[in-house]
């Protein structure tokens, strides 16, 4: 039936999730997708050997179909008893009442009602056979001679067939989820509006169609747990410094009551601080205040609110070096497999993890309604992007991702306020020329991320293209796709798809992290483990065209989310920039690094084509500089640098290329 190609996409969309690493998730694959024992093996197909032909076979049987004029039809509303609040808290038991009314073309003998809730974050399974167990759920009709039958078709999916009589207008079903008294676990992550999805097929075909205005009930944080302090990483003598305070729950949500002082122990006499910052309450637990760099040094805060207690990242104040704006250009909202709405995301990146360029990349085939087919969410996103583009202090970028599962996954960055999801299930936009293509001459940007694998590797037999694809995403929190020597590396990695291995073929690729975070928390750095991933973009302009030609030029590096400052160069070329030599001929250049961490420094190793020639222990010292030559460096060669933190944190350079002269 159709809605079992829907549901299934779904719950394959739920498994990779999953495989991201996010905590508490498992990493193994569905059941759904495995062939049966007996099943023939499947006929070869063109394209490379990591192809997932099964995904997006499904995706395409998944469209659009047509419906029948009774498909979606009706309206639902959620009721709260009377000693219930009208919100639910993540993670804990609660009980749903939904009331589902007949549209006036009724639903067919055959056709069915079913309740869909989120198949991604932990949500219980509605069930009906279990009245002890979590996800029981009560069926009431409005009349006695209804007759129904309800049964679990796929995990958070409850289908209930109308086999007697057929429904006519305004008959009700009532949804108990969460009956019995182990109630319904809800989301893991606080969001707003998270959606119990009814759905229809009122003539009994297979095919389904969603309730647009189904109800929804926002997910409130839990309690206090963690406070994060966040400062630029450099700024000028003189210049104000914005420093944001969050008071989180241990899920790293924001939206917490949290009413009190934050204090600021032993404040650097280089900096003019307030001494405490108060939270009345109303804030969400998110608060800013500014302080002036007096003196050059480095210095990191620490704050005290209640029992709570952190130290913010490095602030380096110096009249050198370039600023280091932090990006997560890559992350998800409820709009396909994610949690949370585009202005929260945006929120939580400029007020929670104080990012500088931020972009919302909703896969355009992946989640309950595909990006490609609903143009409104399209249009929010747009939106909302263009509404907290601040230029000078807070960039958006307009994005999507391209999400093919045969060369790979590419977020694709607009840098106006406008352009459309190109399809990468449309045959006509189903190749990595043919997405370049259709960008055309707009200003934008692709970045092919976790290269190595994971949920799916890149297909590197295809070139990237310079115009569009100057970095790739190295790290995320699926782990590093740097080499398989890399800290933390991707799980389920490729041999021959690593980072190295596309530099290897001569491809001039910077690197840059970003989250691909589906928790709403764009920014975040987890800890034990390690996970996520930002994009260290070097530009003294905090706008969308410095931005661009920042990553055009490679001036970025890459981070698991730790906020390293990281300084490369050999002898006088920077990050991501090429060295001129004359046809072979050698060279021999000294490679200058300073590091300062966000944590206790372990180690500092230098790459040279494809090997580890050079490291150092750094025996938990926060900062450290190396001065190494480099002898016999030919045209073709490149170097970049990694560095490991005591907390799991890591940073790597782009690499610095060797090139005949007037080469990029």
């Amino acid at each position: 039936m159709r809605h079992a190609l829907v549901t299934r996409a779904i719950r394959l969309a739920a498994a990779f999730v999953a495989a991201a690493g996010l905590p508490g998730c498992d990493r193994a694959e569905p059941a759904a997708s495995e062939a049966p024992p007996s099943a023939p093996p499947p006929p070869v197909r063109p394209g490379p050997p990591t192809a997932r032909w099964d995904v997006l076979d499904l995706m395409r049987e998944a469209a659009p179909a047509p419906h029948h004029p009774a498909d979606g039809g009706g309206r639902a509303w959620l009721v709260r008893d009377p000693d219930q609040p009208a919100y639910t808290t993540r993670a804990t038991p609660d009980r749903f009442r939904i009331v589902y009314e007949v549209g006036p073309l009724g639903i067919a003998t055959g056709g069915s009602v079913q309740l869909q809730v989120s198949p991604f974050w932990g949500w219980s399974t509605p069930q009906v056979t279990d009245r002890d167990a979590p996800g029981f759920t009560e069926i009431h009709p409005s009349s006695p001679d209804i007759a129904m039958s309800a049964k679990t078709l796929d995990e958070q999916l409850l289908g209930i067939e109308i086999t007697g009589r057929p429904l006519v207008a305004r008959d009700r079903l009532e949804i108990v989820y969460g009956a019995g008294p182990a109630r319904a676990l809800t989301d893991r992550y606080a969001e707003r509006g998270s959606r119990f999805w009814i759905a229809v097929d009122g003539d009994g075909d297979g095919v389904r169609t969603f309730l647009p205005d189904s109800p929804a009930i926002d997910v409130r944080p839990g309690p206090a747990a963690v406070l994060l302090v966040t400062v630029p990483s450099v700024v000028r003598p003189g210049e104000k410094v914005r420093v944001a305070l969050a008071v989180l729950d241990s899920a790293l949500d924001t939206g917490v009551p949290f009413a009190g002082d934050a204090e600021f122990v032993d404040p650097p006499a280089g900096l003019a601080l307030p001494r405490s910052v108060h939270f009345d309450g109303n804030e969400g637990g998110r608060r800013a205040t500014f302080a002036v760099a007096r003196e050059p040094g480095t210095y990191r805060l620490d704050v005290k609110a209640g029992e709570l207690r952190a130290q913010s990242n490095p602030l380096i104040v110096s009249a050198e070096g370039p600023r280091v704006l932090w990006g997560d250009l890559h992350g998800h909202s409820a709009f396909s497999d994610g949690t949370g709405l585009p202005e929260d995301y945006f929120v939580y990146a400029r007020d929670v993890s104080a990012l500088d360029v931020v972009a919302l990349t909703d896969h355009d085939h992946w989640g309950i309604q595909p990006l490609a087919e609903h143009p409104e969410l399209w249009r929010e996103i747009r939106a909302q992007t263009k509404r907290f583009h601040a230029p000078g202090r807070f960039v958006t970028l307009l994005g999507f991702e391209w999400t093919s599962w045969i060369h790979g996954h590419r977020h694709v960055l607009y840098f106006g306020d406008d352009g459309p999801v190109i399809d990468s299930v449309a045959e006509a936009t189903d190749t990595p020329a043919e997405l370049w293509q259709a960008l055309g001459d707009r200003p934008a940007l692709t970045i092919p991320h976790h290269p190595a694998g994971g949920p799916i590797a890149i297909d590197w037999d295809v070139a990237p293209d310079p115009r569009f694809e100057p970095v790739a995403e190295i790290v995320s929190i699926h782990g590093s796709s740097e080499a398989p020597d890399s800290p933390a590396v991707i799980h389920e990695p490729v041999a021959g798809h690593f980072a190295r291995d596309a530099l290897a073929r001569g491809y001039r690729l910077g690197f840059v992290g970003s989250g691909d975070r589906h928790d709403g928390h764009p920014g975040a750095f987890a800890r034990e483990p390690a996970e996520g991933g930002l994009a260290a973009i070097l530009s003294e302009q905090r706008t969308r065209e410095g931005v661009l030609r920042a990553l055009r030029e490679r001036r970025a590096y890459a981070t698991n989310g730790a906020r390293i400052v990281l300084r490369v160069a050999l002898g006088g070329t920077p990050i991501g920039g090429v060295v001129p030599i004359a046809a072979n001929a050698k060279l021999r250049e000294t490679l200058f690094v300073r590091v300062v961490g966000s944590a206790p420094l372990e180690r500092l190793e230098v790459v040279r084509s494809g090997a580890v020639v050079d490291g150092i222990a750094l025996e938990g010292r926060l900062e450290a500089t190396l001065a190494s030559d480099i002898a016999d460096l030919a045209s073709g060669e490149w170097v970049y640098v990694r560095v490991a933190q005591s907390d799991g944190g890591a940073a790597w350079s782009s690499p610095i290329f060797i090139g005949e002269s007037g080469a990029r």
